[in-house]
Protein backbone atom coordinates (compact mmCIF):
# COMPACT_ATOMS: atom_id res chain seq x y z
CA UNK A 1 0.00 0.00 0.00
CA UNK A 2 2.25 2.42 -1.09
CA UNK A 3 1.86 5.90 -0.54
CA UNK A 4 2.23 7.09 -4.22
CA UNK A 5 0.04 8.87 -6.66
CA UNK A 6 -0.57 8.07 -9.86
CA UNK A 7 -1.96 10.32 -12.59
CA UNK A 8 -5.45 8.90 -14.53
CA UNK A 9 -7.04 6.31 -16.49
CA UNK A 10 -8.36 7.29 -19.89
CA UNK A 11 -11.31 5.82 -21.98
CA UNK A 12 -12.73 5.56 -25.20
CA UNK A 13 -15.73 4.67 -27.42
CA UNK A 14 -16.71 4.51 -31.19
CA UNK A 15 -20.06 3.06 -32.18
CA UNK A 16 -21.33 2.37 -35.72
CA UNK A 17 -24.80 3.60 -33.95
CA UNK A 18 -25.81 6.37 -31.72
CA UNK A 19 -26.99 4.78 -28.44
CA UNK A 20 -26.40 5.61 -24.73
CA UNK A 21 -22.57 5.71 -24.28
CA UNK A 22 -22.55 7.88 -21.03
CA UNK A 23 -23.30 4.64 -19.44
CA UNK A 24 -21.01 2.55 -21.13
CA UNK A 25 -18.21 5.19 -20.21
CA UNK A 26 -19.33 5.28 -16.78
CA UNK A 27 -18.49 1.54 -16.32
CA UNK A 28 -15.25 1.94 -17.83
CA UNK A 29 -14.33 4.73 -15.60
CA UNK A 30 -15.68 2.63 -12.30
CA UNK A 31 -13.31 -0.49 -13.56
CA UNK A 32 -10.16 2.54 -13.61
CA UNK A 33 -11.53 3.79 -10.93
CA UNK A 34 -8.05 2.47 -8.84
CA UNK A 35 -6.02 5.31 -10.89
CA UNK A 36 -7.49 8.20 -9.95
CA UNK A 37 -10.16 9.82 -7.78
CA UNK A 38 -9.54 13.17 -7.58
CA UNK A 39 -12.18 13.91 -10.60
CA UNK A 40 -13.36 12.76 -13.48
CA UNK A 41 -15.64 13.31 -16.54
CA UNK A 42 -17.29 12.10 -19.50
CA UNK A 43 -18.00 14.45 -23.59
CA UNK A 44 -20.47 11.91 -25.89
CA UNK A 45 -20.10 13.05 -29.39
CA UNK A 46 -23.67 13.21 -30.69
CA UNK A 47 -23.09 14.47 -34.74
CA UNK A 48 -20.37 16.85 -33.72
CA UNK A 49 -22.44 18.04 -30.91
CA UNK A 50 -20.32 17.69 -27.82
CA UNK A 51 -22.01 17.26 -24.49
CA UNK A 52 -20.05 17.14 -21.41
CA UNK A 53 -19.88 17.02 -17.09
CA UNK A 54 -16.91 16.80 -14.88
CA UNK A 55 -16.66 17.32 -11.51
CA UNK A 56 -14.34 16.74 -8.29
CA UNK A 57 -14.97 13.61 -6.82
CA UNK A 58 -15.07 9.68 -7.56
CA UNK A 59 -17.25 8.47 -10.63
CA UNK A 60 -20.12 7.14 -8.34
CA UNK A 61 -19.64 11.06 -6.78
CA UNK A 62 -19.85 12.83 -9.82
CA UNK A 63 -22.13 10.51 -12.10
CA UNK A 64 -25.35 10.58 -10.37
CA UNK A 65 -28.18 8.89 -12.30
CA UNK A 66 -29.87 11.94 -12.74
CA UNK A 67 -26.61 13.49 -14.48
CA UNK A 68 -26.42 10.59 -16.54
CA UNK A 69 -29.76 10.66 -17.91
CA UNK A 70 -29.35 14.16 -19.13
CA UNK A 71 -26.66 12.79 -21.69
CA UNK A 72 -28.15 12.37 -24.94
CA UNK A 73 -27.18 9.25 -27.71
CA UNK A 74 -24.34 9.24 -28.82
CA UNK A 75 -21.67 7.79 -31.65
CA UNK A 76 -18.75 8.60 -30.16
CA UNK A 77 -17.57 9.43 -26.12
CA UNK A 78 -14.25 9.71 -24.17
CA UNK A 79 -14.05 9.81 -20.37
CA UNK A 80 -11.45 9.89 -17.69
CA UNK A 81 -10.96 9.60 -13.83
CA UNK A 82 -7.94 11.62 -12.40
CA UNK A 83 -5.13 12.18 -10.00
CA UNK A 84 -2.97 15.16 -10.93
CA UNK A 85 1.03 14.81 -11.01
CA UNK A 86 1.42 18.16 -12.53
CA UNK A 87 -1.58 20.97 -11.30
CA UNK A 88 -3.60 21.00 -8.15
CA UNK A 89 -7.03 19.09 -8.11
CA UNK A 90 -9.35 22.20 -9.39
CA UNK A 91 -11.96 21.65 -11.73
CA UNK A 92 -10.18 23.81 -14.13
CA UNK A 93 -7.87 20.53 -14.45
CA UNK A 94 -10.56 17.72 -14.47
CA UNK A 95 -10.95 16.12 -17.84
CA UNK A 96 -11.43 15.84 -20.65
CA UNK A 97 -10.31 18.92 -21.94
CA UNK A 98 -12.69 20.39 -24.53
CA UNK A 99 -11.75 22.82 -27.13
CA UNK A 100 -13.63 24.77 -29.37
CA UNK A 101 -11.52 25.50 -32.54
CA UNK A 102 -12.09 26.83 -36.12
CA UNK A 103 -11.03 23.59 -37.50
CA UNK A 104 -13.80 21.67 -34.96
CA UNK A 105 -13.94 20.77 -31.43
CA UNK A 106 -12.19 18.18 -29.83
CA UNK A 107 -12.07 16.56 -26.52
CA UNK A 108 -8.60 14.98 -24.81
CA UNK A 109 -7.80 12.71 -22.05
CA UNK A 110 -4.42 12.18 -20.66
CA UNK A 111 -2.84 9.54 -18.60
CA UNK A 112 0.89 10.35 -18.23
CA UNK A 113 3.20 13.24 -17.18
CA UNK A 114 5.65 15.50 -19.95
CA UNK A 115 8.89 16.02 -19.03
CA UNK A 116 9.06 19.15 -21.08
CA UNK A 117 6.10 20.53 -19.39
CA UNK A 118 7.82 23.72 -18.33
CA UNK A 119 9.60 25.02 -21.40
CA UNK A 120 6.56 24.05 -24.28
CA UNK A 121 4.25 25.87 -21.41
CA UNK A 122 6.57 28.51 -21.43
CA UNK A 123 7.02 28.85 -25.23
CA UNK A 124 3.25 28.60 -25.18
CA UNK A 125 2.87 31.94 -23.35
CA UNK A 126 5.42 33.96 -24.89
CA UNK A 127 3.52 33.52 -28.32
CA UNK A 128 0.52 34.81 -26.33
CA UNK A 129 -1.51 31.08 -25.53
CA UNK A 130 -3.73 31.56 -22.72
CA UNK A 131 -4.40 28.23 -20.18
CA UNK A 132 -7.49 27.95 -17.91
CA UNK A 133 -5.79 25.36 -15.60
CA UNK A 134 -2.04 24.29 -14.29
CA UNK A 135 -2.04 20.99 -15.59
CA UNK A 136 -0.02 19.69 -18.27
CA UNK A 137 -2.94 18.48 -20.33
CA UNK A 138 -3.97 21.74 -21.76
CA UNK A 139 -0.59 22.19 -23.30
CA UNK A 140 -0.93 18.90 -25.73
CA UNK A 141 -4.43 20.41 -26.60
CA UNK A 142 -2.74 23.79 -27.20
CA UNK A 143 0.00 21.99 -29.57
CA UNK A 144 -2.65 20.47 -31.24
CA UNK A 145 -5.17 22.89 -32.05
CA UNK A 146 -2.19 24.87 -33.27
CA UNK A 147 -0.66 22.50 -35.60
CA UNK A 148 -4.68 21.93 -36.62
CA UNK A 149 -4.29 24.97 -38.68
CA UNK A 150 -1.82 23.81 -40.88
CA UNK A 151 -2.07 20.24 -41.02
CA UNK A 152 -4.37 18.83 -43.51
CA UNK A 153 -6.51 16.04 -40.80
CA UNK A 154 -6.85 15.89 -37.53
CA UNK A 155 -4.65 12.94 -36.95
CA UNK A 156 -1.43 14.32 -38.83
CA UNK A 157 -1.75 17.17 -36.26
CA UNK A 158 -1.34 14.75 -33.66
CA UNK A 159 1.18 13.15 -35.33
CA UNK A 160 3.12 16.79 -35.28
CA UNK A 161 2.66 17.04 -32.18
CA UNK A 162 3.87 13.98 -30.91
CA UNK A 163 7.04 15.31 -32.23
CA UNK A 164 6.62 18.24 -29.56
CA UNK A 165 5.94 15.86 -26.66
CA UNK A 166 8.47 13.89 -24.30
CA UNK A 167 7.58 12.25 -21.28
CA UNK A 168 4.76 10.01 -20.85
CA UNK A 169 1.33 10.51 -22.52
CA UNK A 170 -1.40 8.12 -23.18
CA UNK A 171 -3.96 9.83 -24.71
CA UNK A 172 -7.30 9.06 -26.48
CA UNK A 173 -9.55 12.42 -27.94
CA UNK A 174 -12.35 12.75 -30.00
CA UNK A 175 -12.61 15.13 -32.79
CA UNK A 176 -16.44 15.66 -34.52
CA UNK A 177 -15.82 12.43 -36.28
CA UNK A 178 -12.81 10.29 -35.03
CA UNK A 179 -11.74 8.69 -31.99
CA UNK A 180 -7.95 9.05 -32.16
CA UNK A 181 -5.62 6.75 -29.22
CA UNK A 182 -1.98 8.24 -28.69
CA UNK A 183 1.14 6.36 -26.77
CA UNK A 184 4.15 7.96 -26.11
CA UNK A 185 7.08 6.40 -27.86
CA UNK A 186 8.78 4.85 -24.91
CA UNK A 187 5.28 2.95 -23.90
CA UNK A 188 5.65 4.59 -20.65
CA UNK A 189 1.77 4.23 -19.55
CA UNK A 190 -0.44 1.19 -21.06
CA UNK A 191 -3.31 1.78 -23.70
CA UNK A 192 -4.93 -1.58 -25.30
CA UNK A 193 -8.44 -1.58 -27.44
CA UNK A 194 -11.15 -4.04 -28.11
CA UNK A 195 -14.03 -4.65 -29.65
CA UNK A 196 -18.04 -5.58 -28.41
CA UNK A 197 -20.17 -7.30 -30.22
CA UNK A 198 -22.43 -4.71 -31.71
CA UNK A 199 -19.38 -3.48 -33.50
CA UNK A 200 -18.48 -0.81 -30.98
CA UNK A 201 -14.47 0.05 -30.53
CA UNK A 202 -13.39 0.74 -26.96
CA UNK A 203 -9.98 2.31 -25.80
CA UNK A 204 -8.79 1.94 -22.31
CA UNK A 205 -5.92 2.29 -20.09
CA UNK A 206 -6.03 -1.38 -18.77
CA UNK A 207 -7.68 -4.62 -20.03
CA UNK A 208 -10.10 -4.96 -17.05
CA UNK A 209 -11.88 -1.98 -18.28
CA UNK A 210 -12.42 -3.36 -21.68
CA UNK A 211 -13.82 -6.42 -19.58
CA UNK A 212 -16.03 -4.19 -17.43
CA UNK A 213 -17.92 -2.91 -20.67
CA UNK A 214 -18.37 -6.42 -22.42
CA UNK A 215 -15.54 -5.81 -24.99
CA UNK A 216 -12.52 -8.12 -26.20
CA UNK A 217 -9.24 -7.54 -26.17
CA UNK A 218 -7.95 -6.95 -29.17
CA UNK A 219 -4.43 -5.90 -28.38
CA UNK A 220 -2.15 -3.29 -26.03
CA UNK A 221 -1.73 0.23 -28.33
CA UNK A 222 2.25 0.05 -29.57
CA UNK A 223 4.55 2.94 -28.10
CA UNK A 224 4.91 5.47 -30.77
CA UNK A 225 1.95 4.47 -32.48
CA UNK A 226 -1.45 6.53 -33.07
CA UNK A 227 -4.81 4.95 -33.87
CA UNK A 228 -7.70 6.45 -35.51
CA UNK A 229 -11.32 4.94 -35.45
CA UNK A 230 -13.75 6.34 -37.74
CA UNK A 231 -16.66 4.97 -40.03
CA UNK A 232 -14.13 3.91 -42.46
CA UNK A 233 -12.41 1.07 -39.83
CA UNK A 234 -9.64 1.45 -37.68
CA UNK A 235 -6.43 2.77 -38.87
CA UNK A 236 -2.73 2.85 -37.40
CA UNK A 237 -0.38 4.87 -38.06
CA UNK A 238 3.59 3.71 -36.44
CA UNK A 239 5.86 6.10 -37.98
CA UNK A 240 6.45 6.89 -34.31
CA UNK A 241 7.26 3.73 -33.18
CA UNK A 242 10.89 2.66 -32.46
CA UNK A 243 12.01 6.21 -32.17
CA UNK A 244 12.56 5.70 -28.64
CA UNK A 245 13.61 2.88 -26.51
CA UNK A 246 10.75 1.09 -24.80
CA UNK A 247 10.33 2.17 -21.48
CA UNK A 248 6.94 1.20 -19.86
CA UNK A 249 7.12 1.70 -15.94
CA UNK A 250 7.84 -1.11 -14.20
CA UNK A 251 5.32 0.15 -11.39
CA UNK A 252 2.54 -0.33 -13.01
CA UNK A 253 2.81 -4.60 -12.75
CA UNK A 254 4.27 -3.70 -8.84
CA UNK A 255 1.31 -1.54 -7.61
CA UNK A 256 -0.90 0.91 -10.38
CA UNK A 257 -2.71 -1.47 -12.66
CA UNK A 258 -5.48 -3.81 -11.40
CA UNK A 259 -4.28 -7.20 -10.60
CA UNK A 260 -6.55 -8.78 -13.46
CA UNK A 261 -5.50 -6.60 -16.09
CA UNK A 262 -2.77 -7.70 -18.89
CA UNK A 263 -0.52 -4.66 -19.87
CA UNK A 264 1.77 -5.61 -23.13
CA UNK A 265 0.89 -9.08 -23.03
CA UNK A 266 2.17 -9.53 -18.92
CA UNK A 267 -0.38 -10.41 -16.70
CA UNK A 268 -0.64 -7.73 -13.52
CA UNK A 269 -1.56 -10.65 -11.11
CA UNK A 270 1.41 -13.37 -12.70
CA UNK A 271 3.88 -10.26 -12.30
CA UNK A 272 3.14 -10.16 -8.74
CA UNK A 273 3.05 -13.47 -7.78
CA UNK A 274 6.43 -13.83 -9.71
CA UNK A 275 7.84 -10.89 -7.30
CA UNK A 276 6.87 -12.39 -4.26
CA UNK A 277 8.34 -15.58 -5.23
CA UNK A 278 11.64 -13.83 -6.27
CA UNK A 279 11.34 -12.15 -2.24
CA UNK A 280 11.18 -15.71 -0.48
CA UNK A 281 14.27 -17.09 -2.52
CA UNK A 282 16.16 -13.60 -1.81
CA UNK A 283 14.65 -12.84 1.79
CA UNK A 284 14.10 -16.37 3.28
CA UNK A 285 12.78 -16.53 7.27
CA UNK A 286 11.27 -18.64 9.07
CA UNK A 287 7.57 -17.67 10.03
CA UNK A 288 3.95 -19.29 10.48
CA UNK A 289 1.96 -17.21 8.34
CA UNK A 290 2.28 -15.13 5.16
CA UNK A 291 -0.01 -12.24 5.38
CA UNK A 292 -0.80 -9.47 2.42
CA UNK A 293 -1.42 -6.06 2.94
CA UNK A 294 -4.42 -5.42 0.97
CA UNK A 295 -5.04 -4.98 -2.11
CA UNK A 296 -1.53 -4.32 -3.47
CA UNK A 297 0.55 -7.01 -1.23
CA UNK A 298 -2.38 -9.85 -1.99
CA UNK A 299 -0.87 -11.28 -5.21
CA UNK A 300 2.82 -11.07 -3.66
CA UNK A 301 2.24 -12.41 -0.56
CA UNK A 302 0.37 -15.60 -2.50
CA UNK A 303 3.65 -15.98 -4.53
CA UNK A 304 6.03 -15.60 -1.39
CA UNK A 305 3.54 -18.22 0.42
CA UNK A 306 3.79 -20.65 -2.03
CA UNK A 307 7.62 -20.43 -3.06
CA UNK A 308 8.81 -20.53 0.93
CA UNK A 309 6.08 -23.46 1.99
CA UNK A 310 4.34 -21.28 4.40
CA UNK A 311 0.88 -20.92 5.25
CA UNK A 312 -0.92 -17.73 3.54
CA UNK A 313 -3.59 -16.12 5.40
CA UNK A 314 -5.75 -13.21 5.67
CA UNK A 315 -4.61 -11.32 8.60
CA UNK A 316 -5.95 -8.60 7.91
CA UNK A 317 -9.07 -6.83 6.32
CA UNK A 318 -9.32 -3.42 4.34
CA UNK A 319 -12.74 -1.69 4.89
CA UNK A 320 -13.79 -1.84 0.76
CA UNK A 321 -15.66 1.79 1.34
CA UNK A 322 -12.29 3.73 1.32
CA UNK A 323 -10.08 4.25 -1.72
CA UNK A 324 -6.71 3.70 -2.27
CA UNK A 325 -4.65 5.67 0.50
CA UNK A 326 -2.36 7.66 -1.87
CA UNK A 327 -5.13 8.88 -3.43
CA UNK A 328 -6.10 11.73 -0.81
CA UNK A 329 -3.76 14.84 -1.11
CA UNK A 330 -2.05 15.58 2.05
CA UNK A 331 0.10 13.75 3.85
CA UNK A 332 -2.60 14.23 7.32
CA UNK A 333 -5.46 12.92 5.35
CA UNK A 334 -3.17 9.72 4.56
CA UNK A 335 -2.32 8.89 7.50
CA UNK A 336 -5.96 9.26 9.04
CA UNK A 337 -6.81 7.26 6.52
CA UNK A 338 -4.91 4.06 7.16
CA UNK A 339 -6.42 4.32 10.50
CA UNK A 340 -9.71 3.57 9.73
CA UNK A 341 -8.69 1.46 6.06
CA UNK A 342 -7.42 -1.46 7.55
CA UNK A 343 -7.65 -3.65 10.82
CA UNK A 344 -5.87 -6.69 12.05
CA UNK A 345 -7.38 -10.25 12.83
CA UNK A 346 -6.16 -11.11 15.60
CA UNK A 347 -7.50 -14.58 15.91
CA UNK A 348 -5.35 -15.49 12.77
CA UNK A 349 -2.15 -13.17 13.94
CA UNK A 350 -1.97 -13.47 17.79
CA UNK A 351 1.11 -16.00 19.02
CA UNK A 352 2.95 -15.55 15.38
CA UNK A 353 5.88 -15.06 13.49
CA UNK A 354 4.45 -13.02 10.46
CA UNK A 355 5.72 -12.46 7.24
CA UNK A 356 4.32 -9.20 6.30
CA UNK A 357 4.22 -8.20 2.35
CA UNK A 358 3.63 -4.74 0.61
CA UNK A 359 4.40 -3.81 -2.36
CA UNK A 360 6.39 -0.22 -1.64
CA UNK A 361 7.67 1.87 0.92
CA UNK A 362 7.72 4.86 0.00
CA UNK A 363 7.63 7.76 3.36
CA UNK A 364 7.18 5.05 5.63
CA UNK A 365 4.42 6.28 7.70
CA UNK A 366 1.59 3.97 5.96
CA UNK A 367 4.13 0.82 6.92
CA UNK A 368 4.62 1.55 10.47
CA UNK A 369 0.95 1.81 11.15
CA UNK A 370 0.52 -1.79 9.56
CA UNK A 371 3.09 -3.34 11.36
CA UNK A 372 1.75 -1.25 14.74
CA UNK A 373 -1.68 -2.73 13.75
CA UNK A 374 -0.41 -6.33 13.85
CA UNK A 375 1.21 -5.58 17.26
CA UNK A 376 -1.52 -4.73 18.90
CA UNK A 377 -2.97 -7.74 17.42
CA UNK A 378 -0.90 -10.14 19.14
CA UNK A 379 1.50 -10.99 16.10
CA UNK A 380 4.78 -12.52 17.93
CA UNK A 381 7.39 -11.14 14.98
CA UNK A 382 6.76 -9.51 12.19
CA UNK A 383 8.76 -9.81 9.13
CA UNK A 384 8.38 -7.54 6.34
CA UNK A 385 8.96 -7.93 2.67
CA UNK A 386 9.22 -5.67 0.40
CA UNK A 387 7.86 -6.42 -4.00
CA UNK A 388 10.18 -3.79 -5.60
CA UNK A 389 13.34 -2.49 -4.52
CA UNK A 390 14.46 0.75 -2.38
CA UNK A 391 12.60 3.91 -4.12
CA UNK A 392 15.62 6.17 -3.96
CA UNK A 393 14.52 8.57 -6.87
CA UNK A 394 12.12 11.18 -8.04
CA UNK A 395 9.54 9.73 -10.90
CA UNK A 396 8.92 12.66 -13.48
CA UNK A 397 6.36 10.15 -15.79
CA UNK A 398 3.36 9.92 -13.72
CA UNK A 399 3.48 10.06 -10.20
CA UNK A 400 3.94 12.66 -8.19
CA UNK A 401 7.30 11.79 -5.87
CA UNK A 402 9.36 15.20 -7.46
CA UNK A 403 11.81 14.96 -5.17
CA UNK A 404 13.81 12.68 -3.01
CA UNK A 405 12.93 14.54 0.23
CA UNK A 406 10.28 12.33 1.65
CA UNK A 407 11.39 9.07 0.18
CA UNK A 408 12.60 6.97 3.48
CA UNK A 409 15.30 4.91 1.46
CA UNK A 410 17.69 7.98 0.35
CA UNK A 411 18.19 9.02 4.00
CA UNK A 412 18.34 5.33 5.86
CA UNK A 413 19.30 2.05 5.67
CA UNK A 414 17.56 -1.37 5.62
CA UNK A 415 18.26 -1.85 9.15
CA UNK A 416 17.34 1.89 10.19
CA UNK A 417 13.86 1.86 8.08
CA UNK A 418 13.25 -1.64 10.03
CA UNK A 419 13.39 0.01 13.19
CA UNK A 420 11.83 3.13 12.63
CA UNK A 421 8.52 1.11 10.92
CA UNK A 422 8.90 -1.64 13.88
CA UNK A 423 9.63 -4.87 12.05
CA UNK A 424 11.77 -7.55 13.26
CA UNK A 425 13.39 -7.73 9.65
CA UNK A 426 12.82 -5.89 6.48
CA UNK A 427 14.21 -7.19 2.64
CA UNK A 428 13.64 -5.83 -0.69
CA UNK A 429 13.43 -7.52 -4.29
CA UNK A 430 16.67 -6.63 -5.63
CA UNK A 431 16.74 -4.32 -9.20
CA UNK A 432 17.75 -7.49 -11.00
CA UNK A 433 14.48 -9.57 -9.78
CA UNK A 434 12.48 -6.44 -11.90
CA UNK A 435 13.86 -8.21 -15.12
CA UNK A 436 12.39 -11.63 -14.39
CA UNK A 437 9.13 -10.45 -13.08
CA UNK A 438 8.70 -8.72 -16.00
CA UNK A 439 10.39 -11.49 -18.66
CA UNK A 440 11.89 -10.17 -21.83
CA UNK A 441 9.89 -6.17 -21.61
CA UNK A 442 12.31 -3.44 -21.16
CA UNK A 443 11.23 -1.04 -18.52
CA UNK A 444 11.94 2.21 -16.80
CA UNK A 445 13.21 1.37 -13.54
CA UNK A 446 14.16 5.21 -12.48
CA UNK A 447 12.89 5.19 -9.72
CA UNK A 448 14.91 2.37 -7.98
CA UNK A 449 18.03 3.63 -9.72
CA UNK A 450 18.44 7.46 -11.13
CA UNK A 451 18.68 6.21 -14.66
CA UNK A 452 15.90 8.30 -16.44
CA UNK A 453 15.15 7.48 -20.29
CA UNK A 454 14.37 11.55 -21.01
CA UNK A 455 16.08 14.18 -19.91
CA UNK A 456 15.38 14.91 -16.23
CA UNK A 457 13.00 18.48 -16.37
CA UNK A 458 14.04 21.77 -15.64
CA UNK A 459 11.12 22.71 -12.95
CA UNK A 460 9.76 19.15 -11.68
CA UNK A 461 7.67 20.17 -8.72
CA UNK A 462 4.09 18.77 -9.49
CA UNK A 463 2.85 22.49 -8.78
CA UNK A 464 5.08 23.87 -11.28
CA UNK A 465 2.71 26.41 -12.97
CA UNK A 466 1.14 28.01 -9.18
CA UNK A 467 4.00 28.28 -7.83
CA UNK A 468 4.34 32.43 -6.18
CA UNK A 469 6.26 33.93 -8.61
CA UNK A 470 9.47 34.26 -6.29
CA UNK A 471 9.53 30.40 -6.63
CA UNK A 472 9.49 30.03 -10.57
CA UNK A 473 12.78 29.54 -12.75
CA UNK A 474 12.90 33.12 -14.30
CA UNK A 475 10.99 33.41 -18.05
CA UNK A 476 13.20 33.22 -21.03
CA UNK A 477 13.54 36.69 -22.92
CA UNK A 478 12.15 37.18 -26.36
Amino acid sequence: MANLHEECGVFGIWSPAEQPLAETVYYGLYALQHRGQEGCGIVVNRDGVFSAHKGLGTVGEVFTPAVLADYPQGSMAVGHVRYGTTGGNSLANCQPIVINHRKGKLALCHNGNLSNAYALREELELKGAIFHGTSDTEIIAYLITQSRLSAPSIQAAVSRTMDRLDGAFSLVMMSSAKLIAVRDPYGFRPLCYGKTEDGSYVVASESCALTAVGAEFIRDVAPGELIVIDEMGIHSDTSHCGSRKRAGCVFEYIYFARPDSVVDGISVHGARKMAGRLLAKRHPVEADLVVGVPDSGLDAALGYAQEAGIPYGQGMIKNKYIGRTFISPGQGNRVNQVKIKLSAIAEEVAGKRIVLIDDSIVRGTTSKKIVTLLREAGAKEIHMRISSPPFVSPCYYGTDVDSKEHLIACHHTVEEIADIIGADSLGYLAADDLRQMTGALSCCHACFGGEYPTPVPECIAKDRFERPLSERPPKKKK
